[in-house]
């Protein structure tokens, strides 16, 4: 019998918390899952990747969850009070992480089932640059868009919680709109990285190659600057066919 999704969430927050791998510390970042229509699982508050079990997991509803994007302005307590009241489990010990409002909004674009929000010293080295915006812009390498896609959304610096859960709400729908499909990744200004996929799986390996994309960038520069690939090489790239058989294979693709 196939594992469960918490049983998957667990094991892809153990890799990804994994201190050798350096996507996060002590209680750096977090991670979700859905778990049907109108539910999803969220690494609770203060957990650590490398260390969670199912208990530091809380089960929290959609419609709770999204509706305090609408409600104007809330301060930190009433957003608290919110995050309690979305729990399926009234009584569970754990509560959610404040960036459950960013899963929530991720977990509902078309094909996104778990999503991993870290902190890899090597992308923050681009987020807290100056560079952050025209470095990001355009792939560098084929495996980059093969695993990425052919683009990221970019956010500018906001407060976590409400704030930047609305700002990326705003930019993940025009990507939407552009692209016809969800993004892989998102590049949170001074703050870190999300990876958006269907399975933990592919979850998995966009940080993974986000992360070896960034040190690539930060490499060109002790050489002249980036060379980003032309649109037309990341667009023949993203529809061939070829290309197509090997996301499957590596479970990145359907």
């Amino acid at each position: 019998m196939p594992d469960s999704t918490l049983d998957q969430l667990v094991a892809l927050s153990n890799r990804l918390g994994d201190p050798a791998r350096d996507y996060a510390i002590l209680g750096e970042g977090n991670t979700s899952a859905r778990a049907d229509a109108e539910t999803f699982w969220v690494k609770a508050s203060g957990a650590e990747l490398r260390t969670a079990g199912p208990r530091q997991f809380v089960r929290v509803r959609f419609a709770a969850v999204l509706e305090m994007l609408e409600a104007g302005e809330l301060d930190d307590a009433a957003v608290k009070r919110g995050l309690v009241r979305a729990k399926v489990d009234a009584d569970a010990a754990a509560h959610p992480s404040v960036e459950t409002l960013l899963h929530a909004v991720c977990l509902q674009l078309p094909g996104v089932g778990f999503v991993a929000h870290t902190h890899p010293t090597a992308v923050n080295s681009v987020t807290c640059s100056n560079a952050f915006e025209a470095a990001l812009r355009a792939p560098l390498f084929p495996d980059q868009v093969v695993v990425c896609g052919t683009a990221p959304v970019v956010v500018p610096y906001v407060d976590p919680g409400i704030p930047l859960a609305r700002e990326l709400h705003r930019g993940v729908q025009a990507f939407v709109r552009e692209h016809g499909e969800a993004p892989r990744t998102i590049y949170l200004q001074n703050h870190g990285l999300v990876a958006l996929g269907s399975s933990a799986t592919q979850v998995e390996g966009i940080t993974a190659m986000a992360v070896k994309a960034a040190r690539i960038l930060i490499g060109t520069y002790a050489m002249g600057g980036p060379h980003p690939m032309e649109p037309e090489a990341v667009a023949r790239i993203h529809s061939r066919p070829d290309e197509h058989h090997r996301q499957r294979v590596l479970g990145h693709r359907g």
